[in-house]
């Protein structure tokens, strides 16, 4: 992504191996910018609040905006900036926000290389906690900026291949982690992440399986940066 605003600086996890599972590093437009602490995820995990389900009702997409609102103002609309970051081989249509087509390497839930062409469904941009989860376990009782920033903040969204991820539906990890298991730390410690940066909680369940899967890997590090946490006054969900 070009920029953030308030300057932010924009995350993107990219892999390596670390005891069999993936370890996170944040980088930016030029490279690296620095990682997150040893052992991160699972400090965070242990300081997610735990709760119950609030319920569902009231969900909708629109409550955290109209999809893939340009946020951080530079004139791309977030799912353009997610597939500029997240593919290879990007070409463009009338300038340089429009993706038309690219190529997803080694896709992080199924391991598949999958060809992106615009106007259809082999890439989706996933909300890696998803929208749904989000609203029963807190955004249901936040105004309207602080869920429109969640679903467009880079660090909650990622290019995958799209018939793997409709397996997913807003499932959380207790009851759906990625098929690629040399991926399972970094998914899990993304949501991590944005669920400690959002202030949302976890269930019982899932927080049990959430520290199963880092258990395994207990070096791993959380993702950081991303977007502020309240979307810029001009937008409102509707």
């Amino acid at each position: 992504m070009k920029r953030l605003w308030g300057g932010a600086a924009t995350a993107v996890v990219v892999l390596a191996t670390v005891t069999g599972c993936k370890t996170d590093q944040i980088e930016g437009p030029s490279g690296p910018e620095g990682t997150g602490a040893r052992g991160a995820a699972l400090t965070a995990l242990d300081s997610l609040e735990v709760k119950g389900r609030a319920p569902k009702t009231g969900y909708s997409r629109e409550r955290f905006g109209s999809a893939w609102a340009d946020t951080d103002s530079n004139s791309c609309d977030t799912r353009d900036d997610i597939l500029k970051r997240d593919l290879k081989e990007v070409k463009f249509s009338g300038g340089t926000c429009k993706v038309v087509s690219g190529v997803l390497e080694h896709d992080p839930y199924s391991g598949k290389t999958v060809t992106y062409r615009r106007g259809r469904s082999q890439v989706d941009i996933d909300h890696v906690v998803a929208l749904s989860d989000a609203w029963q376990k807190g955004a249901k009782y936040w105004d309207s900026s602080k869920r429109i920033a969640l679903a467009n903040d880079p660090l909650n969204l990622l290019a995958v291949d799209a018939s793997t991820n409709r397996g997913k539906g807003d499932g959380d990890t207790a009851s759906w982690v990625p098929p690629e298991k040399g991926y399972r730390c970094t998914y899990v410690a993304a949501q991590v992440a944005v669920k400690k940066k959002y202030d949302l909680w976890a269930t019982s369940a899932e927080k049990s399986a959430m520290k199963k899967v880092l258990t395994g890997c207990p070096d791993q590090k959380l993702p950081t940066g991303g977007n502020p946490t309240k979307a810029p006054s001009r937008f409102r969900a509707r």
